[in-house]
């Protein structure tokens, strides 16, 4: 068991780093505009993979969802549709204060709500054993750093004076995109509440020959299609409001499309690898590797950030809140990991 836990969290922590990746090729799209990019990769991640994979992957999945219960469905589409207008906020806040700062704010407080409502409803015995010790003694480590990261973020945009980091960042007020990242944190664990309350659909999909990695696709094929509604009403919004629909037939429309598509396939290894880790690791894999992999992705977007030169022209003082920030990250990724010892 002490293994199966183990390698859990090791799928997880690999599924975060391609997540915390994932918005690196927008950096490189050029001639569209947010809401093209957005709509390109939501068809391709969040509606036509999931579907695509759970296709390949369930065996039977028509019966899977013809036998499962009506509550193993319901719930899966509720939190998938309330993600789904948090990863429409996600796309304003990274416009806004950029994705470093974005997935810093969003990912810590996903990561709080993420892992304390499944291990409060589902096995709230175990609050005060080692492994609900260790959740609370490590989410505030985590959340020191985030405000550590955050507090960096602010400084390197007094540092540059105006400049532009992220593509497509906009003139709106710090504090207001920060405002837009905490309600976006707050809905982004939805997708895990979804994955953590699917009831008895992956053991449906289990009786019918799926593996119990593979079973998780059967839920993430729900979770994200109730997700994809927000996002085409609101970028179909934007593109009717803009006129940027016209965009999707400009010179450099293959190029984005391969960028969007990039895009797609980071966000979908690290969600769905998630999905597996999480299965793997067993009755905790909802709870701690929740907080694993949101820490992980955050720590990802960071080397990312420091090799593309976003924080080149800040001041030795930003440099090192930031690296005080991942320092406490990564010490509360070590904290998190300790109750694998203890399995």
């Amino acid at each position: 068991m002490a293994g199966h836990f183990s390698l859990g969290m090791a799928v997880i922590l690999v599924s975060g780093v391609f997540n915390g990746a994932f918005p690196l090729p927008m950096k490189m799209t050029r001639g569209w505009n947010w809401e093209n990019t957005w709509l390109a990769f939501s068809v391709a991640a969040v509606l036509l993979l999931p579907w695509l994979l759970a296709a390949v992957f369930v065996p039977h999945l028509a019966q899977v969802y013809s036998k499962a219960s009506r509550q193993s469905i319901e719930y899966p589409a509720l939190f998938g549709f309330l993600w789904g207008i948090a990863q429409v906020t996600f796309g304003i806040g990274i416009d806004a204060v950029g994705m470093a700062v974005a997935i810093a704010v969003v990912s810590g407080l996903g990561a709080l709500s993420g892992a304390l409502v499944p291990l409060l409803v589902l096995h709230p015995e175990d609050i005060f054993r080692p492994r609900g010790i260790f959740l609370l003694v490590g989410l505030p480590v985590l959340l020191v750093g985030i405000f550590l990261y955050g507090k960096a973020g602010r400084l390197r945009e007094r540092d540059v004076a105006g400049s532009r980091f992220e593509p497509g960042a906009s003139s709106q007020g710090f504090m207001k995109g920060l405002a837009i990242c905490l309600f976006t944190g707050i809905f982004a664990s939805n997708f895990n509440l979804g994955f953590a309350f699917s009831d008895g659909l992956p053991h449906v999909a289990i009786m019918l020959g799926a593996t119990p990695a593979r079973a998780t696709y059967a839920v993430w094929a729900i979770v994200f299609t109730a997700g994809f509604l927000p996002n085409l009403i609101y970028c179909a919004y934007l593109l009717s409001r803009h006129h940027t629909w016209r965009l999707f037939a400009s010179g450099d429309s293959l190029r984005n499309l391969i960028l969007s598509l990039a895009m797609a396939a980071l966000w979908v290894t690290g969600v769905f690898g998630y999905g597996v880790g999480a299965t793997v690791a067993g009755n905790y894999g909802t709870s701690i590797g929740f907080t694993l992999f949101m820490a992980s992705s955050i720590l990802s977007s960071n080397v990312i950030g420091l090799w593309s030169g976003e924080w080149r022209m800040t001041t030795r003082v930003t440099r090192r809140i930031l690296t005080a920030g991942i320092i406490m990250i990564l010490l509360s990724v070590v904290v998190l990991n300790l109750p694998g010892l203890l399995v």
